[in-house]
């Protein structure tokens, strides 16, 4: 069974989805998930001294511009595995365009917190995420797409609403490419 394909239970009054996780918090390995294979593999590692700030994955079901799953970045108490099946509520996006050999595509970064979360159970919306660590974050995925041979250039920041609308238009992508 391709895992990118199972149903994302999106909730919209709670704002809430599945999520697969791909790259655990503070890991310089990057795993990529193939539906080919049905596995996990390492696509990248990062430089000592630097590692992935949180869980990172996606939402299944759902199709970005650059042709993969929406990217999601996921805070919670512990780092979740590789492979991991979440119940995530959705707080809000990173907005953002990748550069690649002259070709530029939106590759937002969906910001979400694990159901099952003590410390960011508080956390419902991107205005609750502290400046600070937002900036963190994208500092992150522009120094993490510099190492990659990518430009990553953060647009804006939205909030839930911003965020269900770009899983929705993610969730219509996927199902137009699976006619």
């Amino acid at each position: 069974m391709d895992l990118s394909a199972l149903p994302n239970k999106l909730d919209v009054k709670k704002c809430t989805c599945c999520a697969i996780i791909e790259t655990p918090k503070n890991r310089r390995n990057k795993f990529d998930y193939d539906p080919e294979s049905n596995l996990f593999r390492l696509g990248g590692l990062l430089p000592e001294g630097m590692a992935f700030p949180f869980d990172f994955g996606f939402v299944p079901s759902t199709l970005g511009e650059d042709g993969d799953p929406l990217d999601l970045m996921v805070m919670m108490d512990e780092p979740a595995h590789v492979g991991c099946l979440l119940d995530v509520r959705i707080v809000g996006v990173i907005e953002a365009e990748q550069s690649e050999d002259g070709k530029t595509e939106t590759n937002d970064r969906l910001l979400a917190v694990a159901v099952h979360s003590y410390t960011h159970e508080h956390i419902t919306s991107i205005d609750s995420v502290s400046e600070a660590l937002l900036d963190q974050v994208e500092a992150f995925f522009v120094s993490y797409n510099k190492q990659r041979g990518k430009k990553f250039k953060v647009k804006k920041r939205g909030g839930p609403k911003r965020a269900l609308a770009i899983i929705h238009a993610g969730v219509a992508a996927f199902k137009k490419k699976r006619k």
